[in-house]
């Protein structure tokens, strides 16, 4: 038996979710003070138990012997501050991801009754030939877009940008700078695909070769990441923040809105973060309808999770195996596969999540396209 990795806690700051449940002027989050759980400290990285998060810009940011990395924000830091109040950005930026990272991979796996793999989270990637303000989730594949210098693990990374452009504060202070490790949403949201990669598994890279695995996302995988993240924040404006200049009806805002139902849902190449956010949507109705029903919301997360799970598993039946994996593949990309899952995993919840899910016309047992064409019906039928 291997012994385990002794750990030490060391003071940090980050932002924690502040808690609002409903649409309004939001932050980046509570500024805190977060003592965090790490294996070791390096000069650009920081290794916990779960994670490691790395700064790729090569420069130091860390005393490997301090016991508090306190740091400021900076609003984000970015050229509009000084080179001191960039660095400490930087930081910030760090220690604000490996909290974020810790807290989510923790409540990931208290859900799911197991540990997710190790997860490598770097910061400061695709500077060049321009700067980024994004995020994406990597695994080991034959080709990426945008290239990548380099293989990703075959377990799955993170690279999130160093940072471009300015959020503007909604009363009229100054702007905050695009950091994406400072934004809860993008770090939540790309942790949920690795969440997803090792659970259903919408692509079937348990079935490719270890580094010709792909990247490419289905509409599902965006939709449940940001499910995920809205369970993180404890709100469905998940993008509020850094998209308050987006009006609320608009789907680039990508909020979990009522009005998202399956008579929107697009299809074939349209972009999956848009058709993800039916699926979402329907998730986080049904969400509050189990609380209605007087559940707790955490039952309803224990149920995605183990969900997300079950519907990892391969069908058995008497077809050969590349006829399960074709039909596999394609029934992963349907969001009634999903909820059936969901309603295996915790039976007691079908009424309520059922009730929700309908609300967006999700229901089980149909393609992504019945549920369409049915859902336009009835918007033509009322």
């Amino acid at each position: 038996m291997e012994s385990p990795e002794m750990t030490r806690f060391v003071d940090v700051s980050a932002y924690l979710p502040d808690g609002r449940r409903t649409p309004g002027r939001l932050g980046p989050g509570q500024l805190t003070t977060v003592p965090l759980e790490v294996v070791s400290v390096g000069p650009t990285e920081l290794v916990l138990p779960e994670v490691t998060v790395r700064d790729e810009r090569g420069v130091p940011l860390l005393d490997p012997n301090e016991t508090q990395l306190l740091s400021e924000p900076s609003q984000g830091g970015g050229p509009r501050v000084t080179a001191d109040e960039d660095f400490q950005a930087r930081v910030f930026g760090l220690t604000n991801t490996a909290v974020n990272a810790q807290r989510m991979l923790r409540t990931m796996a208290e859900l799911l009754g197991q540990p997710l793999p190790h997860l490598l989270i770097r910061i400061g990637m695709h500077e060049s030939p321009r700067r980024w303000r994004g995020g994406h989730y990597r695994v080991a594949a034959r080709s990426y877009d945008p290239p990548e210098f380099g293989d990703a693990q075959v377990t799955g990374e993170i690279h999130l940008g160093g940072g471009d452009g300015q959020i503007p504060d909604p009363d009229g202070g100054e702007p905050y700078f695009g950091a994406p490790s400072h934004n809860l949403a993008i770090v939540y949201h790309e942790i949920g695909h690795h969440v997803c990669r090792h659970t259903a598994d919408f692509r079937l890279n348990q079935l490719r070769p270890p580094t010709e695995q792909t990247n490419k996302k289905v509409a599902v995988d965006e939709g449940t990441c940001d499910i995920l993240t809205a369970i993180m924040l404890d709100r469905p404006d998940i993008y509020g923040w850094h998209r308050a200049t987006t009006p609320e009806w608009e789907r680039r805002r990508r909020g979990l809105h009522p009005r998202w139902t399956m008579a929107r849902f697009e299809g074939g190449s349209f972009d999956p973060h848009f058709d993800g956010t039916i699926w979402a949507s329907g998730c986080w109705t049904a969400r509050e309808s189990v609380a209605a029903a007087g559940y707790d919301r955490a039952r309803f997360d224990r149920m995605l999770l183990q969900g997300l799970h079950l519907s990892g598993a391969l069908p058995e039946d008497g077809r050969s195996e590349e006829e399960r994996t074709k039909l596999a593949l394609k029934q992963r990309r349907y969001v009634s596969t999903l909820l059936e899952a969901l309603l295996a995993a915790d039976p007691e919840l079908t009424d309520p999540v059922l009730a929700g899910m309908a609300a967006h016309g999700i229901h089980p047992g149909a393609s992504n396209v019945a549920l369409r064409e049915a859902a336009l019906a009835a918007k033509l039928a009322s």
